[in-house]
């Protein structure tokens, strides 16, 4: 009697299944052909390629389907700028060590030392430094410069003034704001909205070091490590590349947005400094 039952209620699973897979089937064949006479009339050059549609259509409505959603996903993305691979926002709630902590402190004085041996380059003009510099980083997941030393002075003098402010980075579907702050010779960075949740725990997404144990030859060098969860080579350059347009350059519009985000931030319009970076790209 057991096993009756059994194969009972296989056959019923099975029937089940065949009945549900059936559905599924009609349902997808169903969906197919609503959206191949929509193709007719939207697509002028659907004609030119209707026998090999309508043969994956009527051999596979659901593979038909999925290759059409494949289409239309490709259709979506953006044409022009970086690419953005989606963000996975549950990170937010996950707070990664805080930008005040020793350990954060420690690297904010971080010694060239600890990346290269200066001997090597004591008897190097500015410009062998400045090549030694970028060969070593070169396929490292870094960003690197070697800054004039007048520039990185006046960048110092500023930070003192600004020391926090945001800058955007573009997106696919518009902009990312993100915080950046002055830290002795650090400069770290974190999206606004990490901040918003986490404040002072917010985890960074860049960190610049800017050394200063060549500057008798005239350069400070530059290091940027960036999270690759959060950004790419080419906005952690972005971000690099607004910093020194803020605060090594006397640029009377950016000096304004410096001081209104600092001294009157209820005036201070974030569309302001989108225009800025779309300005700089034009």
């Amino acid at each position: 009697m057991a096993a009756i039952a059994f194969v009972r209620r296989s056959l019923l699973r099975s029937h089940k299944f065949t009945a549900t897979r059936s559905f599924h089937m009609s349902s997808a064949r169903e969906r197919s052909e609503k959206v191949l006479e929509e193709m007719k009339e939207k697509n002028p050059y659907f004609e030119k390629y209707a026998n090999k549609i309508a043969a994956v259509q009527q051999s596979s409505p659901e593979e038909f389907l999925s290759r059409l959603d494949t289409v239309e996903k490709e259709k979506k993305k953006p044409k022009f700028g970086p690419s953005e691979v989606e963000r996975d926002y549950s990170e937010l709630l996950q707070p990664k060590a805080p930008l005040g902590t020793e350990a954060t402190r420690d690297r904010s004085h971080r010694k060239l030392s600890d990346i290269m041996r200066l001997e090597l380059v004591e008897d190097k003009s500015a410009d062998d430094i400045k090549h030694l510099w970028l060969e070593y980083h070169k396929d490292k997941d870094v960003i690197t410069a070697a800054i004039p030393l007048s520039q990185y002075n006046l960048m110092m003098a500023r930070a003192k003034q600004y020391p926090v402010f945001i800058l955007p980075i573009p997106r696919s579907q518009g902009y990312e704001f993100i915080l950046l702050q002055f830290a002795a010779n650090t400069v770290h960075f974190t999206p606004l909205l990490n901040y918003q949740v986490h404040k002072e725990n917010a985890p960074e997404c860049l960190n610049i070091t800017l050394f200063t144990e060549c500057s008798d030859k005239g350069i400070v060098l530059m290091r940027g490590e960036y999270d690759t969860k959060v950004i790419n080579a080419q906005e952690a350059q972005c971000l690099a590349n607004q910093v020194q347009l803020y605060y090594s350059q006397n640029n009377e519009s950016k000096l304004s947005l410096l001081e209104t985000f600092t001294q009157n931030p209820d005036k201070f319009k974030h569309m302001d400094i989108i225009e800025e970076l779309n300005n700089l790209k034009m």
